[in-house]
Formats: structure tokens, sequence, C-alpha cells
């Protein structure tokens, strides 16, 4: 098998953000809030500079203050209709403030979406008293196996490529090894759990997985339109925080969304209970 040059930098960033982000996840509460909000901001700040926003740094202010006052409300005042307004005008005024024709003001629009689903899906799971830790353990073991089994899959495997004018690395062979691996992943988290029904939350693991790797795709596809290789350089040698929270951001909104599609009242149970 013929190994990268991105595999040890791979390790390295996650030997460093991995214990940080299990052990904020283990706490909850603030100092869980404080990190999710902290990795949105920085997050925005990447992709306005991927589009190279204008002016970036009013931009940047008022989205990011809006990230944070709406993830403060959600967090102390658990109230999410006011969340979901603060998150709106955040996105309105960085559309309207936003330098360029409707096109750019789009960009900048989405990035604030964007941000925001490093937050709330991650929050919400979380905050369930009784499977909120377990919610977001599952969710973790899925997007993490999932890149890191497509990665050795693909390089093990190899074979037609999956999108080579997005991701000219990625196969198929890495897409269903990731997706099969992540789904028995969850289904192991499940069991540890004690979760009864574990077998039957299988197929969400699977379409999480897929999911996850669409988001992938899709911050690829970006970079190739405006031209860059990483998001930044936060990460040394290794880019930026959306090249690492890319699969989570979309993995994480579609495992909330299946959640409070099942269980409105508690989306950590709908999500794992079946």
């Amino acid at each position: 098998m013929a190994v990268g040059p991105d595999l040890l930098p791979r390790v390295a960033s996650a030997m460093l953000l991995a214990p940080v982000v299990l052990f904020a996840a283990f706490v909850g509460g603030w100092p869980f809030a404080a990190l999710l909000a902290i990795a949105a901001i920085l997050v925005l700040w990447e992709w306005l500079g991927m589009i190279a926003a204008r002016p970036g740094g009013v931009l940047l202010a008022l989205g990011g203050g809006a990230l944070a006052a709406a993830q403060a409300n959600l967090q102390f005042n658990g109230t999410l209709p006011l969340t979901l307004v603060l998150t709106l005008l955040g996105a309105a005024a960085l559309a309207l403030v936003a330098r360029g024709g409707s096109r750019e003001r789009l960009w900048a629009l989405g990035g604030m979406v964007y941000a925001a689903g490093v937050v709330f899906p991650a929050q919400l799971l979380r905050a369930d008293p009784t499977l909120g830790l377990i919610s977001l353990g599952w969710l973790l073991a899925v997007v993490w196996t999932t890149d890191i089994a497509a990665y050795f899959c693909g390089r093990l495997i190899g074979g037609p490529k999956l999108w080579p004018r997005v991701s000219p690395n990625k196969t198929w062979s890495g897409a269903l090894g990731g997706a099969i691996l992540a789904t028995l992943a969850g289904v192991l988290v499940l069991r540890v759990a004690g979760i009864d029904s574990f077998l039957y939350a299988a197929p969400v693991a699977f379409v999480v997985s897929v999911a996850s790797q669409g988001g992938d795709l899709f911050e690829s596809s970006m970079k190739r339109r405006f031209g860059v290789k990483d998001s930044s350089h936060l990460i040394p040698g290794h880019g930026g925080l959306m090249d690492r929270l890319d699969g989570f951001i979309v993995g994480a909104a579609l495992a909330l969304a299946i959640g409070l599609l099942h269980a409105p009242e508690a989306p950590a149970r709908g999500l794992l209970i079946w």
C-alpha cells in the first residue's frame, strides 16, 4: 500500500485535536459550547478568506458576533427560536454588507450557514441529558471512521475514481469501505453503550457516513472553484479547520435532521433509538 505524503500531517493533527474535542464533549456545558463557537468563527474566517469576501474584517465581526450570541443564547437560555433568529440576522448582515454582485453576496451568506453547522447540530445533540454524550460519541465515531477507513481502503484497494474532476485521489473503494466500516463503528458504539436497538440504527450510520463524504467533496469542489489548495494554514502542514471539519459539518447536520424528524422533543434519542 502506497502511503501518501499527507498521512503524517493527518496523524499529527488528529493526535493534537482529538483529545481536546473528546474532553470538551465529555465535560459538556459551557466548555463544549465555547469550543464549538471558536471553531465556528474560525471556519467562517476561512470561508470568507477562501472566497476573498470584502470587507473581510467587517464581515467576520458581524458573522462571528452573531454566531457567538446565538451560541451563548442556546447554551444559557436554551431558546432555539431566538438562536435561529440571531443566526439568520447574521447571515442577512453578511449578504447585505458583502461587496460585489448577487453571487458574492450569496457566497458570503453561505459562509454563515456553513459555520453554523459547526455549532448547532453538535450542541443540540449533546444537550440531551441521557443520550447526549452517547449521540455525540456515535457521531464522532461514524465521521472519523469514515475519513480514516476511506483513506486506507482507497490506498489499499484502489480502483475507479469517485469524482476525479473534484477530488482526483478519492476512489469508489475508499468511499464504500469508509461507509461500511463507519457503519460498523456506529453499531459498536451503541452496543457498548447498552442500546438494544443498535442494529436498527445501522442504516442511519451508513447514510450519515455517506453525507460526511459528500461534505468532503463539497469542500474540495469549493477549493477548486476559488483556486485554493487549503482552507487556511491554521494547522501546520495540513491546512485549516474546514479541511478537518468538512465531513463533520454535513454529517452532523443530517444526524440532527434525522433525530428531529424521528423525535422532535429529543433529537439524540430520535437519532439512536429505533
